[in-house]
């Protein structure tokens, strides 16, 4: 490695980086990846087939240690005693914030990043996102549209397999699906009053769980414990997926726990290359390429590019018209609504068990019989509808073969739904280096200055009265009201923006093929190049635009411009 030149070094191994490599690999490009945490072993890692009883804490975890290492991290609902290993130790990755903008920041530093543990939720965006300040004046457009986008959406999907039925909504484009999951008995019941109340389709949720094997990858058992790593790699995550297949091509190399700092650059204005730091040595190196191709999630991205300073680039490389860092999105969510639905309490068990539950797809602000002026842009509906056998056991009091019969005899039926709204992109939202925190290797943190403003207010009340509405058709009993306040800025992990793309280099800091405007050897492929972000994840979009991207550059490459 050291004094070699490549042809593309990929910072980060998650869903942009992984699909960045299996694209240009597969074209001939000798790619070098490089991620800050260390390879992740199945026998060693996963634990969705664990039983409590197999764990020293029985699932609960050392709840000391957890508060020491993972104060923020364990607020993420996927780190427990089961999972806590994908997320990072947070003495090791400080960053700051205003006292009154709290802000939580979730990471997984390990070959494969998040895509451990991520939700699996996929849709996809429509011009109801890129072309967004087309329909409402609000910001600016994305620098493509949908029609754009759309074949390289049909690629990951393709490749990657993701479950869902066709509904032929404008504000979710279908995709090229799997057979879909079943909806429950209560889904099915909410759909038909949902639909017919209010006009709104209820869906079964559209994921990246195989139904049917694809590619040499069976179809998902529905053990329901994705966030644990999944051993027959049955929803895709970039270690059994993506990175095998670029491995395939003999044009890829992986190296691990090596933490990039910032870009080399040359007195040309180019990147040489990147610098890193050995996680586990602190032993500082640098490596050369002709391309880099930033993948480490949108604020570590945007991190590397506040902090490769030079006398050229004295705000960072991209920082030179005052938009680096800023624009920083993440979804909004109003939790926790929900009851039983009487009339289908009962004493048989039904027999659901799957990784995915409903959505009611955004109709808000996305037809002319559903405007409200009073918030631009809009909010889906989701959630489950399940009997609750555990937790009518722990709750039931009693014990021996009476309080078993209490328990099995009428087992309650539970109906959940949350909302999730649009975080308008504004400039005062914003990521910073931090003048005096810095990281476990020397790297300046990030200061983070991230709230909701009005627009998102305005909407919460309208997600509040819905969910209102929503739960009194149901005639749900025993209810559990949205909590009032809107949920932490980052807790969704949906970060997006800080490094947004757009035509005009005055007013974003990437072009329409993620390159930064006036150093064409940099690319930057994942959420940090959002320009709007809708209410839905953002992760299916990020892969296809890091699809995208490596075509562009393959190409570019082709014809000697890198």
């Amino acid at each position: 490695m050291p004094g070699k030149t490549y042809d593309v070094i990929v910072v980060g191994s998650g869903a942009s980086g992984g699909w960045v490599a299996k694209e240009l690999t597969e074209k001939g490009v000798e790619v070098l990846m490089l991620e800050a945490g260390p390879p992740r072993v199945p026998t060693r890692d996963f634990t969705e087939h664990i039983w409590p009883y197999q764990l020293k804490y029985r699932g609960f975890g050392n709840q000391k240690k957890l508060l020491e290492n993972q104060p923020v991290q364990r607020l993420c609902y996927a780190c427990d005693d089961y999972s806590h290993q994908f997320f990072v130790n947070d003495n090791d990755h400080p960053y700051t914030f205003p006292a009154d903008k709290p802000f939580m920041w979730i990471r997984g530093r390990q070959v494969g990043g998040k895509t451990f543990c991520w939700a699996r939720v996929s849709y996809r965006y429509s011009d109801f996102e890129f072309k967004a300040a087309s329909r409402d004046g609000y910001g600016q457009d994305w620098p493509f549209s949908y029609q754009d986008l759309e074949p390289y959406y049909d690629r990951v999907e393709n490749f990657i397999g993701v479950s869902g039925s066709a509904e032929n909504l404008p504000q979710l484009p279908d995709s090229k699906f799997l057979p879909a999951m079943r909806l429950s008995c209560g889904e099915l019941a909410a759909k038909e009053i949902v639909e017919k109340k209010f006009g709104w389709k209820l869906i079964v949720d559209r994921t990246a769980n195989l139904t049917v094997p694809l590619n040499g990858r069976p179809a998902c058992h529905y053990c329901d414990e994705c966030q644990r790593g999944c051993f027959t790699a049955s929803y895709f995550n970039s270690p059994s997926v993506t990175l095998p297949a670029a491995a395939r091509t003999g044009h890829f190399h992986l190296v691990s726990d090596a933490v990039v700092s910032h870009l080399v650059m040359n007195a040309e204005g180019k990147a040489d290359g990147v610098a890193f730091i050995d996680r586990a040595t602190r032993v500082a190196g640098e490596i050369r390429a002709k391309v880099v191709v930033l993948a480490a999630s949108a604020l570590e991205s945007t991190r590397i590019l506040l902090n490769s300073r030079s006398r050229r680039f004295p705000n960072g490389v991209g920082g030179e018209n005052g938009v680096l860092g800023h624009y920083l999105m993440d979804h909004t969510t109003l939790e926790n609504a929900g009851g039983v639905m009487p009339a289908l309490a009962s004493s048989k068990r039904e027999p659901v068990g799957r990784p995915c539950g409903y959505i009611i797809p955004k109709y808000v602000n996305a037809s002319a019989r559903n405007q409200n002026k009073n918030f631009l842009r809009g909010y889906y509906f989701a959630g489950d509808g399940r009997q609750e056998l555990y937790g009518h056991a722990s709750s039931t009091p009693g014990f021996g073969r009476a309080w078993r019969d209490k328990v099995r005899d009428n087992i309650p039926y539970s109906f959940s739904v949350y909302a999730q709204g649009e975080c308008l992109p504004r400039h005062d939202n914003y990521v910073a280096l931090d003048p005096e925190k810095k990281d476990a290797w020397g790297i300046p943190a990030l200061h983070i200055h991230a709230s909701y403003g009005e627009n998102e207010l305005a909407m919460a009340k309208a997600m509040r009265d819905h969910l209102g509405e929503i739960m009194d058709e149901l005639k749900l009993e025993n209810r559990e009201q949205p909590r009032d306040e809107l949920n932490i800025f980052g807790k969704n992990i949906h970060e997006c923006g800080t490094a947004r793309m757009g035509h005009d280099p005055k007013t974003s800091v990437l072009n329409a093929y993620n390159q930064v405007h006036g150093v064409k050897n940099v690319f930057v492929t994942d959420g940090a190049c959002f320009v709007t972000q809708g209410c839905s994840e953002p992760t299916l979009t990020i892969m296809a635009i890091s699809v995208r991207a490596a075509d562009y550059i393959a190409e570019e490459f082709r014809k000697g411009n890198l």
